[in-house]
């Protein structure tokens, strides 16, 4: 017992001593420097948190300082929430620094736009008291929007998931109302979980409308629906994550995905940016290889981790499209299908990892495993695969693949006018007769041309004066480029007449 009392006497004795202030400060004197002189928090929406934002406060003195007072000025009411050296709260006292050293105050907010009479939120972290008063400025701009959410279980506030053919599966969402099937441009549209379109409905997206997901979160046309995105030139519709924060402008992956089931039909996107996503657009059906499930005019679709469009045996119809960065491939037409692209290109500078397929690859088969483990590959007709006046380029040796499973019946293409990023330095496709530009399905093509893009880090694929696409195009029925620029008389390959850069 003795030497049980000897021992807990030694602990409280420790725990004091750690507790103790080890060093002598001075107060404040009112010469605080700052990492930054206002904490912009950027755009938030409606009673959605922000991310995390830094203030780093240095004292550049040779004396440990004490602050007496560090707090906002708006008060205990205010919409910020601090965290000034690990401690949590909206007020704080006698915050020390020692000598040449400096603290962390982390920032953010949730803001309900009804209650703030300007969408333009400030408030001030206040510094000191008195004359050694300093301030630093907090500024956030607050949106309203019309949120779609799924629905919940009254009693057990479980949230529901879709059921689609009657099945239920993992997703989290509902389906949309028919007071919902038009999204506007007055407020943005937040989606979480999975929106999905009814069979025999018709959801309408107008002019410069934009649509925002949450993770984990995309829009489902179901079989028998329509989609129709109807941006202009001048009036894009934009389809992005819900972070709008400067530092999400470029990270793929925030979302799912638009899909399009089998049997959706006559979905039309018009003039509209597809970014940030895991696969941009999902385009499933079975046959229909003479009426288009998608037609994509004047559209881009960039930065995702995984596919910017990947058809499934599908009908894709696109003019002036451009499918930039994806972790995967630009575009993947996959198991058959029909697929006519015009003045499109295919750029995959993806800087993320290291990718594994071309920008564009085309195949008429899919494999699985049976239930004796056993690897099946089942083939469907390619119906047509033609390129018309388009650029496949990108990071890697080879660019664009046509992928042929012998036995699969119909394998039809056609490449013409084209830029392809080829050079198979390991004689991998010699063999192939799809990959033999010389056979009468290639004509006029340039092998390993320089396009002389713009900024491929920044998905700007924009040609400039020095590309080999200049005057090399086809006449073709799209007598425009993606930007409203003419090119009846002497048309370039890819989406974009060419510019001369600054």
């Amino acid at each position: 017992m003795r030497y049980l009392i000897t021992f807990l006497i030694c602990v409280l004795l420790i725990s004091i001593n750690s507790c103790r202030k080890d060093f002598n400060t001075v107060p404040s004197f009112g010469n605080l420097e700052f990492s930054k002189d206002t904490v912009f928090l950027d755009t938030i929406f409606t009673n959605i948190g922000s991310a995390t934002y830094n203030l780093k406060v240095y004292n550049r003195s040779n004396n440990a300082i004490t602050i007496p007072q560090i707090k906002l000025e708006n008060g205990t009411s205010s919409s910020y929430r601090l965290n000034v050296d690990g401690i949590p709260g909206k007020e704080f006292e006698n915050i020390d620094i020692l000598a040449r050293d400096s603290i962390y105050v982390f920032v953010e907010t949730t803001i309900n736009i009804n209650n703030s009479v300007n969408p333009l939120y400030t408030d001030k972290i206040l510094f000191d008291i008195g004359s050694s008063q300093q301030n630093v400025d907090l500024i956030t701009l607050v949106q309203d929007a019309n949120f779609i959410f799924p629905g919940k279980d009254a009693v057990t506030m479980k949230i529901d998931s879709l059921s689609l053919d009657g099945q239920p599966t993992t997703l989290k969402g509902r389906f949309l109302t028919d007071e919902e099937l038009v999204f506007n441009n007055l407020k943005p549209t937040v989606i979480y979980g999975f929106a999905a379109v009814p069979a025999n409905k018709t959801l309408i997206i107008e002019a410069g409308a934009s649509v925002h997901f949450h993770d984990n979160s995309g829009l489902i046309v179901d079989d028998k629906a329509t989609l129709k995105v109807n941006g202009t030139l001048s009036e894009k519709v934009i389809f992005e994550g819900d972070r709008l924060e400067h530092s999400f402008s470029e990270i793929a992956g925030q979302w799912g995905t638009i899909w399009m089931r089998a049997g959706s039909l006559d979905n039309e996107i018009n003039h509209a940016t597809i970014k940030n996503g895991i696969i941009g657009v999902l385009v499933d059906s079975i046959g229909f290889p003479s009426s288009p499930t998608l037609k994509l005019q004047n559209t881009e679709i960039y930065n995702h981790s995984s596919y910017g469009i990947l058809g499934r045996e599908t009908n894709i119809e696109a003019s002036n499209l451009v499918v930039g960065n994806a972790g995967l491939a630009s575009l993947a037409a996959t198991i058959g299908g029909t697929y006519n692209f015009t003045h499109s290109t295919f750029a995959n500078f993806w800087n993320g990892g290291l990718r594994q397929l071309p920008a564009v690859i085309v195949n008429n088969f899919f494999a699985y495993n049976d239930e004796a483990g056993q690897e099946i590959i089942e083939t469907r007709n390619l119906h047509a695969a033609n390129f018309t006046n388009c650029i496949f380029d990108g990071n890697n040796n080879i660019e664009f693949i046509l992928d042929k499973v012998e036995g699969g019946g119909i394998f039809n293409y056609n490449i013409s006018n084209c830029m392809i990023q080829f050079n198979d330095i390991n004689n991998s496709f010699e063999e192939s007769t799809e990959l033999d530009f010389t056979n009468s399905f290639y004509q006029n093509n340039i092998l390993n041309g320089y396009t002389h893009f713009r900024n491929t880090q920044k998905n700007d694929f924009i040609i400039g004066e020095e590309s080999d696409a200049i005057n090399k195009a086809i006449a073709s029925p799209f007598t425009s480029d993606i930007l409203g620029i003419d090119r009846t008389m002497s048309p370039d390959i890819g989406a974009y007449q060419h510019i001369i850069f600054d």
